[in-house]
């Protein structure tokens, strides 16, 4: 049963979940209650921490279909459990898509599934979900069908998505909206382009919800709830009341305010991040909206009232779109730069509607909204204009609504982002798990300790709790969150701005950074280097510009001046960046219609273009008996533009048809990549060193346009035009010649890549660019150095029963003849086999296709392909995140900086995404930077790896500090004394919260080196460090609890001891004998081990504040200094200069002077021993060996045999080795690992002359097998 009824939800998605059906069982709930009595609620919390004991505590395990409580747990690395309630809701049908006219012909029979309901019924809900907790609208519901059995419909709320039971797939299903019926583009324009009835919409409406975005601000009480029950703050508030029954106000009265401030900062970001959200939202979220009824009439409605398949009128002047619907008349003019961050007007046309011959099933698809792109418009993005045929409106389906949109998937991204998963966390938690297994064994002790001395039962329980508190510090989160905030404050001083501070840890351990190509590595915009003409099947020579008087009314520069999807916004011409420069180049005009104009006249007019005058040859004198207008008239060169096949990313080419004024005839223009147009084109117009010429110019990283031409029959009429399909227009085209475009690199692009090469961190380049192009780019900015060798990877997937295969060829090294030829590399070329790779001399490059298909039939090899794989081109948004999952998946720590772009995903994916545009595509990512170009990459790192050492430093100083502490405690209670709580005090405010807020100030240091720090607290060094500061202040003050009783003076203290001789200066009588020492606080010991370990508190925390190679020395950090300084002052001072009133504060007791010295002595010995040991043993032996082996070369290299650093004998290095990391020959993470094996396999890299074949195992896995190209 446990298996058999495990549902998963969204199968193969990124939310992919299982689920558990239970429903409530009243005696379990009965016994929780009772447990929460017996533990005072803390039971209550515990269930709250963990949702799966409260369900399985509470519940018992039932069917899907029957259950109350759903129990969610997702299948991602996390395994995290939620759980939802599941409600009922009764409606007239089971299907929103139903139609109702038809539900009311007949009463349904009870176990039918859908109901009557009467076309012209009232209003059946007023928005929202009716359920029977509602009351009213239920009632009100039931009451009109009295007659018939209403349907009941389960459903739960998760994460702002509403999961309905699908009787037929027995499970949870979510309603997206339209395209859940799957329908293909002729049936939505003959079923769905007429309209909803009223009752049709608001059926609907049950189903899909109100049409809103909505991020509920939750108020501060809630935040505040939510915020307070977190383990950590449960904690101290356990010990604040443990305190207080122990009379130590002060430090509790001072973490509260700590706590108080740590909650009211934290709960302050959180709201302000929800509002920010809720407004960025919100902005434009209720709209009113115009849509047609399916009786031709035209309503105005709330957007919020729109459902999936309403008929949604585009006004004229434009609007924002509330949802996401399909154009199906008119073309729209559209800003979509909230969602790709590119704010350049896209032209949107309506859907093709295939006539039932037309190219049978593959014209007429499914609609989908990712392939229908160019005709969708999505929610958020802004309409700026449409354009129409007088009398018909512009009209749009609408296909998803709320949080099923474009935009309520980033918002709901941003709402529920996934937990950052990062070792130093989860050490963290197993670090404090052995403090608390410490205070386990303190606190039996000191129980056992003080039945043994028949102390009282009051005093026993607060004495062995207290013993707790001391182990793990309370005011530790306090401590950990410092560093990052000044590290949040750092970056916000050199421009960037981080919106999850969590992530800036992680950031120092990033060893590879993806980075986009256009606008991040290179500007963002192209010029026009030059054109190159083809005449008669062959090039011409390469002309600067077509600015020319000569070349005015050639083809090719007809195409340039047409083949573009360029408007006027406000009388500026706005468009895609490349059509712009291409059509400046020109020099022509361009006009457009007016809607007065227009509406004139029955059809658009067209979009015109024509040279200026001062291009166009003279024209012979005018004789005044000519008709002026009629001169005028024959001598103007003006293309219209008839009808737009806008550019397609699937396709790789726009075209136009257009007709110059006065001819009869129409023209087809095309222009695209040009692989593409030279296919379209007939063979004898395309030259025949065509692929040569080419690849010379994409070599050199120049960005190519081919341009094509047809004089198209006489028989297309201008309304033939408007109807005819795009494969119509573009075949048996003449070739025209290309357009070269530089994309030129941003200035600080190679320096900054060659620090990042220099800090042994991987670059890859991840691009919707060319191939080559980006080869090119990646070559020029030293992301590929000139020696390399790169490997292209063409993948095929499997067709006509063979299977997938890869083809590896050799791109040419700049320096030989510009053809992509098979060079027969062999293996010794590429790499020495007779000595360790040193160098990496070899790059995979492929694009989003192979990229595809290696990921889907060779998912072993992909692994092996990221970590030599240094350019992947022509990579769809999607690809670039499961690049950055596999490049995750093999243990690196990848940065991705791009320029908000459609890099939202890989954005949020990485472990630290920068983004370099202040759009509203940046929320998504962790960090935006102010400063356009990637030099912020290095800096983030940095200050990532200063923050990264913050922490390691103050986690360990905490962890030296609770021990010290538990140390002294300990001792003390062995003759049943304590530290007192004045001494607590200075203990706890003066020295650990001003050394732990100082010793994080110090700056990151001035350049990245090539180790990095250590991801995890639980590491060889870093333990041992811990351990030995542990033991060594263990021994000093043990040594001066027992040497203290060894003193010749020593008697057990009492008011009247006078070991210092003070009889002569304190008057006997000024002691007041009545007041006695309860907790036995004033005594040698007592004073001895204060003095001690106050000295080792301030030893730790210099021994622990490191400096070069990760942060500036602590001696530039002058609070840090200052405060040291002073607390050793002020203890040297204390110690050797007794003051009467401070000895009585902190209930001091004189001691004689020749002890005074040997305690000096003993704190001197203990400082000398703790510097030895940190800086020489750990510093320099430890920290080479781990680094030695944790360092990974600039491309993922195998860690050669490691050469001993800083002059250490190679066998003591050798032994050393052994002792502390017996597991060295493996190493940890897993893209080493590869490498190791990679480097001992003799088919690796693969030859060019070799292709690579899947072959279907029995396993789940893929293998494949490496064939030789006859």
């Amino acid at each position: 049963m446990e298996k058999e009824d495990l549902k998963v939800l969204n199968k193969g998605e990124e939310e992919e979940m299982e689920l558990q059906g239970y429903r409530l069982c009243r005696w379990r709930l009965a016994l929780v209650g009772l447990g929460v009595l017996c533990t005072g609620g803390f039971l209550l919390l515990l269930l709250y921490w963990m949702p799966e004991w409260c369900v399985k505590s509470t519940c018992t395990r039932t069917t899907a279909r029957d259950a109350e409580v759903v129990l969610l747990r997702s299948t991602d690395e996390f395994r995290r459990w939620f759980l939802a309630k599941v409600r009922v809701m009764l409606a007239p049908g089971s299907n929103p898509f139903h139609s109702l006219e038809t539900q009311t012909t007949s009463p349904s029979s009870p176990s039918s599934p859908s109901c009557p309901f009467s076309p012209d019924s009232p209003s059946l809900a007023n928005g929202h979900t009716p359920h029977p907790s509602d009351g009213s609208p239920a009632q009100e519901l039931i009451r009109r069908f009295a007659d018939y059995q209403p349907t009941q419909i389960r459903y739960f709320t998760f994460h702002s998505t509403k999961y309905y039971w699908n009787n037929e797939v027995q499970n949870f299903e979510v309603l997206n909206g339209l395209e859940d019926l799957q329908v293909s583009c002729s049936t939505l324009h003959a079923e769905h382009s007429a309209g909803l009835t009223r009752n049709q919409q608001e059926y609907r409406r049950l189903f899909f919800g109100v049409n809103e975005i909505a991020v509920k601000v939750p108020s501060v009480f809630k935040l505040l709830i939510k915020e307070v029950l977190n383990p950590f703050y449960i904690f101290q508030l356990f010990s604040v009341i443990l305190w207080s029954a122990d009379e130590y106000y002060y430090y509790a009265v001072a973490i509260v305010f700590m706590s108080v401030i740590s909650i009211a900062t934290s709960l302050y970001t959180i709201k302000k991040q929800y509002v920010m959200l809720h407004d960025m939202v919100a902005a434009h979220s209720i709209v009113r909206v115009s849509v047609c009824r399916a009786n031709n009439d035209i309503e105005e409605i709330l957007s919020t009232d729109l459902v999936p398949g309403d008929v949604m009128v585009i006004p004229s002047n434009g609007t924002i779109m509330p949802c996401d619907a399909v154009l199906v008349s008119g073309t729209c003019i559209v800003n979509e730069s909230m969602l790709t961050g590119e704010s350049v007007p896209v032209t949107k046309i309506n859907l093709p509607n295939p006539m039932p011959g037309e190219r049978g099933e593959e014209a007429d698809s499914a609609y989908n909204t990712e392939e229908h792109k160019r005709h969708t418009l999505f929610c958020g993005t802004h309409v700026i204009q449409t354009r129409f045929y007088t009398g018909e409106l512009v009209k749009a389906v609408v296909v998803r609504t709320g949080f099923s949109t474009a935009k309520g998937q980033l918002v709901r991204s941003i709402l529920y982002p996934k937990p950052t998963d990062f070792k130093l966390y989860r050490d963290a938690y197993l670090f404090l798990l052995c403090l608390v297994a410490v205070a386990g064994i303190g606190f039996i002790y000191s129980i056992v300790l003080s039945i043994m001395h028949k102390v009282p039962a009051k005093t026993i329980i607060i004495e062995s709790l207290d013993i707790i508190t001391i182990t793990v510090p309370p005011a530790l989160p306090a401590a950990m969150t410092a560093g990052i905030v000044y590290a949040q404050r750092r970056l916000k001083h050199i421009g960037i701005f981080c919106i999850s501070p969590q992530r800036i840890n992680i950031c120092g351990q990033i060893n590879l950074v993806c980075f986009d190509k256009t606008g991040t590595l290179t500007e963002d915009g192209l010029d026009l280097w030059g054109v190159q003409r083809v005449e008669n099947g062959s090039f011409h020579l390469s002309e600067e510009n077509a600015y020319k008087e000569n070349l005015v009314k050639t083809q090719f520069v007809a195409c340039m001046a047409t083949c573009h999807s360029l408007t006027k916004i406000e009388g500026q011409l706005s468009g895609d960046p490349l059509d712009l420069k291409m059509f400046e180049a020109t020099g022509w005009i361009l006009e457009e219609a007016t809607e007065e104009e227009t509406s004139l006249h029955n059809r658009i007019m067209p979009t015109v273009v024509r040279p200026p005058k001062q291009l166009l040859p003279p024209e012979p004198a005018v004789s005044p008996e000519q008709d002026m207008e009629l001169y005028e008239l024959s001598s103007a060169y003006e293309i219209g533009i008839v009808r737009q096949f806008p550019f397609s990313s699937a396709l790789q080419r726009m075209s136009v048809v257009a007709r110059l004024l006065g001819e009869k005839r129409m023209d087809a223009y095309m222009k695209g990549a040009p692989e593409v147009v030279a296919s379209l084109c007939k063979k004898e117009t395309v030259p025949e060193n065509f692929a040569e010429v080419l690849e010379g110019y994409t070599k050199q990283g120049f960005r190519v346009i081919a341009l094509a031409h047809r004089r198209l029959e006489s028989k297309v009429s201008w309304h033939k035009a408007q109807n005819i399909s795009r494969d119509h227009i573009e075949k048996n085209m003449e070739f025209l010649g290309l357009i070269i475009m530089q994309n030129k690199l941003k200035a600080e692009t190679p320096g900054v890549l060659q620090d990042l090469y220099r800090a042994n961190i991987r670059t890859v380049m991840v691009t919707g660019d060319n191939m080559l192009t980006a080869i090119s780019v990646a070559r020029d900015c030293g992301m590929i150095p000139p020696k390399d060798t790169v490997i292209i990877a063409d993948a095929l997937p499997p067709h006509d029963g063979q299977a997938a295969k890869i083809t590896w060829r050799y791109a040419d090294k700049p320096s030989k003849t510009p053809r992509l030829e098979e060079v027969n590399i062999s293996l010794e070329d590429v790499c020495h086999v007779d000595e360790p790779k040193t160098q990496e001399l070899y790059h995979f490059a492929m694009n989003g296709k192979s990229f595809a298909v290696i990921a889907e039939h060779f998912p072993d090899m992909l692994q092996k392909l990221v970590l030599h794989g240094t350019v992947f081109a022509r990579m769809a948004p999607d690809q670039k995140t499961q690049l950055i999952e596999a490049l995750q998946g093999v243990d690196y720590f990848v940065g991705m900086c791009g320029d908000g772009a459609n890099d939202c995903g890989a954005l949020k994916r990485a472990h630290g995404g920068i983004s370099l545009s202040e759009l509203e595509a940046s929320v998504a990512s962790p960090f935006t930077s102010r400063t356009p170009n990637i030099s912020c990459v290095p800096s983030l790192i940095r200050e990532g790896r200063a923050a990264l050492i913050t922490s390691f430093c103050v986690f360990k100083f905490m962890a030296l500090y609770s021990i010290i502490q538990y140390i002294s405690v300990t001792l003390l209670y062995s003759i049943l004394s304590n530290l007192g709580d004045f001494q607590f005090l200075f203990i706890d405010i003066a020295i650990i919260l001003l050394i732990v807020f100082t010793m994080s100030l110090n700056p990151a240091w001035k350049e990245l080196v090539s180790r990095r720090p250590p991801s995890g607290l639980i590491s060889g060094p870093l333990l041992f460090s811990v351990l030995t500061q542990i033991l060594i202040c263990l021994g000093f003050q043990t040594i001066t609890f027992l040497w203290v009783r060894q003193q010749p003076w020593y008697t057990v203290w009492n008011p009247h001891s006078d070991v210092c001789n003070l009889s002569s200066h304190i008057n006997m009588s000024d002691l007041n004998d009545t007041e006695v020492d309860d907790h036995n606080i004033q005594n040698y010991e007592n004073t001895s081990l204060f003095y001690v370990s106050c000295f080792q508190y301030l030893i730790v925390a210099i021994v622990f504040s490191k400096g070069k190679p990760f942060r500036q020395p602590s001696y530039k950090n002058w609070p840090f200094v200052l405060c040291a300084l002073s607390l050793y002052f002020f203890l040297l001072f204390i110690m050797f200069h007794p003051i009467e009133s401070i000895d009585e504060f902190l209930e001091i007791v004189c001691v004689p002077f020749e002890w005074r010295i040997k305690l000096s002595l003993i704190i001197l010995v203990n400082a000398a021993v703790s510097v030895l040991v940190e800086t020489f043993i750990i510093d320099i032996v430890l920290w080479k060996l781990v680094f030695s082996r944790d360092k990974q070369g600039s491309f993922g290299d195998t860690p050669a045999a490691p050469t001993p650093q800083g002059g250490i004998d190679l066998r003591a290095y050798k032994c050393l080795s052994w002792v502390c990391c017996p597991r060295k020959m493996t190493p940890k993470a897993r893209y080493m690992h590869l490498a190791q094996e990679l480097s001992v396999d003799p088919d690796w890299p693969p030859k060019p002359t070799t292709t690579t074949e899947a072959k279907p195992s029995p396993e789940n896995g893929s293998t494949y097998q490496i064939m030789i190209n006859s």
